[in-house]
């Protein structure tokens, strides 16, 4: 699903990212709900980025990337934690690509998410490259995101990875 954001498109950087595990809902300025071997998962994007709301009998996982202010926690290259009865791990990396680069590969990735029934993409007012795209999917029982935050002014491409999965507990 592609959508036009209503809201203006703010000079943020990639270096103004964040990540957050555990957060409320926040206001969502598009939303998809999807339903993933068993797992309610949301899709959400934010005036400032994303959030998953991933939902099951054990309970819920909630991942923030957003420009947050005062947030004290910035976007790391990689997260393995507990959480629960979770197992949950993140990657994340910047592309930094030349102007005709990027242009290339944000018509290459809109065009895959927004075709995609997993998949939600949110293009800003003003600049045809500047979006947040985010596709789930489950495979063995994990449930699995990715997400692109364009920054055109920089042509800088954030990208994330994330695997969340039940805790195997050993036999006893």
């Amino acid at each position: 699903m592609l959508t036009t954001l209503n809201t203006a498109y703010s000079d943020t950087r990639a270096t103004d990212l964040a990540w957050a595990l555990g957060r409320e809902p926040l206001p969502a300025l598009a939303a998809l709900d999807l339903e993933l071997g068993g797992k309610k998962v949301q899709l959400r994007l934010l005036g400032a980025s994303h959030q998953v709301l991933l939902e099951e009998e054990r309970g819920l996982c909630s991942e923030t990337v957003a420009c947050i202010p005062g947030s004290s926690t910035p976007l790391p290259l990689g997260v393995a934690k507990r959480v629960d009865d979770w197992e949950y791990e993140f990657a994340a990396r910047v592309e930094v690509l030349s102007p005709g680069s990027f242009a290339g590969r944000a018509q290459e990735l809109l065009a895959l998410v927004s075709d995609h029934p997993q998949g939600l993409a949110g293009v800003f007012p003003g600049s045809p490259h500047a979006f947040t795209a985010m596709l789930a999917q489950c495979h063995e029982g994990q449930v699995h995101w990715r997400t692109w935050h364009a920054y055109p002014q920089d042509g800088q491409l954030v990208a994330t990875r994330t695997r969340v999965g039940v805790r195997v507990r050993a036999a006893v």
